[in-house]
């Protein structure tokens, strides 16, 4: 996680935030009008943010809906190399959500290898020769009960129901939905690379990158959020919204209770990301605090309670290296 602010949040700043996490492609003269100010404001805050170096809007490739796999990786280290192999897992392309845990000498990474060769010249070939590496456990993500395209402020932020509402994009029906392309075709990945670096990219930008008619970029990029094999998101320093604690939960429960604590982590204000996983543990929560005794009093409370919960493992951020994008930590 960030290093923690005691300056209050921005109140303007995570409606905005919440806004782009409903739809992070919503023209800006939308997000005004249901927040009920001038076009000029919303990109004047946006642009803000922006080079404030706290919000990125990007698009994300569904990994579950395209059916590849993806690891969570715990990398035990020296304390004097965890920063470098994190740094260094965080340039790969194939990685996300990379922290630092345990006191610095612990690496938690997912990473999400496209083909099997990637997964194996990984997990069985450059991570076990490198130096400083103590232990490696790998588990395999099963199922996600909570994350991806359910963004965590929907569980906070301060918009009416009637606001997500407007805000939310339309559900395509279920024919259409039917009919969207159920993986990335080879043609689409100039369309696709250009929104993984800017979310918000114009249908020019689009169609200079693509060399395809404007309409026919926008009745792709339809297809292809409609489907769910990509989706836009939003990253941004966790201190604007008043967050200042994380953690990473391995939770054992009992094999008849898994999935009804995976779904009772989903619906808990805390919880950012709640996955199955294979492994010593049979579920990966991400949780998310304001401070110190509030992540306590989760635990202890709504966790600690839920029946079929044997055992938690707790593993408190110290600094987040990446979330979607990577991004160098200043000296």
């Amino acid at each position: 996680m960030e290093s923690a602010t005691s300056d209050a949040p921005d109140p303007f700043d995570v409606k905005l935030l919440q806004a782009l996490e409903l739809d992070g492609r919503a023209p800006f003269s939308k997000i005004a009008a249901v927040l009920g100010v001038s076009d000029q404001t919303v990109a004047r805050r946006y642009r803000r943010l922006v080079a404030g170096g706290g919000l990125r809007v990007v698009a994300v490739r569904d990994h579950e809906r395209l059916g590849q796999g993806q690891w969570m990786l715990r990398l035990r280290c020296a304390p004097d190399g965890a920063e470098a192999i994190a740094a260094a897992l965080a340039r790969r392309p194939d990685t996300s959500w990379i922290g630092l845990t345990s006191g610095g000498t612990e690496v938690v990474c997912c990473t999400r290898p496209r083909t099997r060769s990637d997964q194996d010249e990984l997990l069985l070939g450059k991570l076990p020769r490198t130096p400083h590496i103590v232990d490696i456990r790998a588990q395999q993500m099963l199922h996600r009960f909570f994350g991806g395209p359910d963004g965590w402020l929907i569980k906070h932020g301060p918009l009416s129901e009637e606001q997500v509402a407007a805000l939310r994009p339309a559900t395509p029906p279920p024919t259409a939905r039917a009919e969207g392309p159920l993986r990335i075709e080879p043609e689409d990945e100039p369309l696709v690379a250009v929104l993984e670096r800017d979310g918000r990219a114009t249908y020019p930008e689009l169609q200079q990158a693509t060399g395809r008619s404007e309409s026919a970029v926008k009745r792709r990029l339809a297809g292809l959020l409609a489907s769910g094999v990509i989706y836009i998101d939003i990253e941004y320093a966790d201190a604007l919204i008043g967050v200042n604690v994380g953690a990473m939960l391995w939770i054992t429960t009992a094999p008849w209770a898994m999935d009804s604590v995976g779904r009772a982590l989903a619906s808990h204000a805390e919880i950012a990301h709640a996955t199955a996983v294979a492994g010593p543990s049979n579920l990966m929560a991400t949780a998310v605090a304001r401070d110190i005794p509030a992540l306590y009093t989760y635990l202890s409370g709504k966790l600690g309670q839920l029946e079929g919960v044997q055992h938690v493992e707790t593993a408190p951020f110290m600094r987040r290296v990446k979330q979607l994008t990577y991004r160098p930590h200043p000296r």
